[in-house]
């Protein structure tokens, strides 16, 4: 069965009604990125970013997969799905797909401020992160996310399953928000690349096939080609 290597950004659950953060109208607009997505941000008002990302998981509550979404978690049937996406929410695992790693972190998990950073999920009925919510080891909780001038710790395993890729396919991403957008550079040269966003996207690799769609209307056009 060929490995299918999937790399997700904003645009793949936008069609859901996630709010993206670099569109006109977006998160970014309403907060500057050092105040909510930096650790100096969190240092300086950890009751605004807390907030913030308590929002984000509201949101989230409420939306549901797109068809892109389910039709990527289809394509199981057929072969070795792999998706590596930079969203923090958890709408891939919602549609039915089995392995999704995430770049970013992710939303519905808050992390330990100590030194062992300890994760844990965040229960559905209790979803907000608030000041004076402790770890077991009596430390603050964190929103379980990568900010900006962090590390990005899973990177070495993206790399890998990357270069094991057999078919590579972009879905929704400006392909400008590094370590991801190099991730393009592990996938052997053999190997067919498609590209799925209705916006123009500078990606230099002759192999790519690109699909000018949005993420729903692109994966099945994907489906088309790949199931030929």
């Amino acid at each position: 069965m060929k490995k299918l290597v999937i790399l997700t950004g904003a645009g793949m659950s936008a069609e859901s009604g996630v709010s993206t953060f670099r569109d006109a109208g977006g998160l970014w607009e309403k907060h500057r990125i050092e105040d909510v997505a930096t650790p100096e941000g969190f240092r300086n008002n950890p009751e605004l970013v807390l907030r913030f990302y308590n929002e984000r998981r509201k949101q989230l509550m409420i939306v549901k997969p797109n068809e892109g979404h389910l039709d990527l978690a289809e394509l199981e049937k057929n072969f070795d799905v792999q998706i590596i996406t930079q969203n923090v929410d958890n709408l891939h695992e919602q549609a039915g797909s089995s392995h999704v790693l995430h770049l970013h972190g992710e939303l519905m998990k808050s992390r330990s401020t100590g030194t062992g950073k300890e994760i844990y999920d965040v229960q559905p009925g209790k979803i907000e992160i608030n000041v004076g919510d402790k770890c077991p080891k009596g430390y603050q909780l964190r929103p379980h996310i990568v900010w900006f001038g962090e590390a990005v710790p899973e990177f070495e395993n993206a790399i890998k399953i990357a270069e094991q890729a057999d078919i590579f396919v972009i879905i929704g991403t400006s392909m400008q928000v590094y370590p991801a957008a190099g991730l393009i550079n592990y996938v052997s040269a053999r190997v067919p690349i498609y590209l799925i966003d209705p916006n123009e996207v500078a990606v230099y690799n002759k192999n790519v096939i690109v699909i000018k769609k949005g993420a729903s209307e692109g994966v099945k056009e994907l489906m088309k080609q790949i199931l030929k």
